[in-house]
């Protein structure tokens, strides 16, 4: 059995960062008796490579881990068919079976990069739903009603602005909840998007006759812009998979503010004490931010790379933004430009470091824009292939790049 200090220091970790513990005294009962706890959490493979916003419960689960639980990495392959209709406005469109078999392929590559290898149990939700029939699906269907699936916030606002609501769309909260019952999981991991979904999990096993699980909800993570969930088709996001270099140059142009909201949700060496110390530190203008943010870049390169490719990446970081050192490890990108050449503006803009030539422009009146570490203020400044260099436009926006022939 458990200490009460241990299931103590157990809820505290398991309850960092967490948005609820739905609920939090069954979480406190299953812990006393120091039986392993059957974690588990869905990913539908929707996309091949996974950003910092799935890691947020990725780290829960690796949390749960290291307290010696069993955690279920559960792939969605049959759910992801269906399309998750949480927090869309519209019916999402359902991927094919070779989709989903190609994106759960690199997930199971990538997770194992925050997950330990030997205390995961990876399933997919085909292994039960593949053998059900017709009638197994209208049986599970009676398991709830119309009226309680309008419940559900989504659903309920399409229905109010008479915005099709596809019967398949309801099938996917059962679906989703009946993984619990397969699983016969002890907690279930989820977004706050996913509440709905994960309650009825606990409704399905208690219809079966097992103890419902606990609801573990974890906030959806903002990008670098601060505002808007981390997402790949906003361009806010940054991939498990990117270069160190990428990883420690986006995290760089994190905000103060949302900086220790990334360090409660993602990082594991900076306990919520020290955080609170070096906060304290930061608003008395003792600490510089950019300190604290540096060692939240140096730990994901490292979790997701190594430590050698993380110093190399923050070695590089610090060459551009200081105007000192070796621009050299870098990574080169290719940009096509034509024979002509591109005038500065254009450059930067077909570089991704600027969203506009007019954007650059204005940069360029600020100057705030240099090539290898001198200033440019002529706008007509032209580049052709064969150039090849560092753009910066302030401190924080840079490549370094090779021009070619296109």
């Amino acid at each position: 059995m458990f200490s009460e200090k241990s299931v103590t220091e157990s809820l505290a970790l398991i309850g960092r960062g967490a948005d609820e513990v739905l609920k939090r005294e069954e979480l406190e009962a299953r812990l006393k008796p120091g039986r392993p706890l059957r974690v588990k959490a869905g990913f539908d493979p929707t996309a091949p490579d996974l950003h910092l916003g799935h890691t947020v419960l990725l780290n829960k689960m690796r949390q749960f881990q290291d307290l010696g639980h069993q955690v279920i990495f559960l792939i969605g392959d049959f759910t992801g068919m269906i399309g998750d209709p949480s927090g869309k406005n519209v019916t999402r469109k359902p991927l094919t079976r070779e989709d989903v078999l190609a994106n759960a392929r690199t997930y199971e590559e990538q997770v194992f990069k925050v997950l330990d290898r030997e205390r995961t149990e990876v399933r997919f939700n085909s292994e039960w739903f593949g053998k059900m029939g017709a009638a197994d699906m209208i049986r599970l269907a009676g398991q709830y009603t119309v009226a309680r699936m309008l419940e559900r916030d989504d659903f309920a606002k399409r229905y109010a602005a008479q915005q099709s609501i596809a019967i398949h769309e309801f099938l996917y909260p059962l679906v989703q909840g009946y993984d619990s019952v397969a699983l016969q999981a002890d907690v279930e991991l989820g977004g706050t998007d996913q509440k709905f979904n994960l309650l009825m999990g606990r409704g399905l096993q208690e219809h079966h006759g097992q103890a419902p699980q606990i609801v573990l909800t974890m906030p959806l993570l903002e990008g670098l812009d601060g505002v808007a969930k981390m997402s790949k088709s906003l361009g806010n996001y940054i991939g498990i998979s990117e270069p160190a270099i990428d990883i420690v140059t986006k995290a760089m142009k994190v905000g103060d503010a949302l900086m220790w909201r990334w360090i409660e949700l993602l990082s594991f060496d900076i306990s919520v004490a020290e955080a609170a110390k070096l906060r304290g530190e930061v608003d008395a203008g003792a600490l510089n931010p950019r300190e604290v943010k540096l060692r939240l870049a140096r730990e994901l390169a490292t979790r997701f790379h190594d430590a050698a490719a993380a110093e190399q990446a923050i070695a590089g970081w610090h060459a551009v933004v200081t105007g000192q050192g070796d621009t050299s490890t870098l990574p080169l990108q290719d940009v096509a430009v034509p024979a002509e050449g591109l005038r500065i503006a254009a450059l930067l803009t077909a570089a991704g470091i600027t969203p506009s030539n007019s954007e650059a422009n204005r940069k360029l009146k600020e100057r705030a824009v240099k090539v290898d570490g001198a200033v440019v203020e002529d706008a007509a400044l032209s580049f052709t292939p064969g150039f090849e260099g560092v753009l910066q436009v302030g401190k924080r926006n840079f490549a370094r790049v090779r021009l070619v022939a296109g």
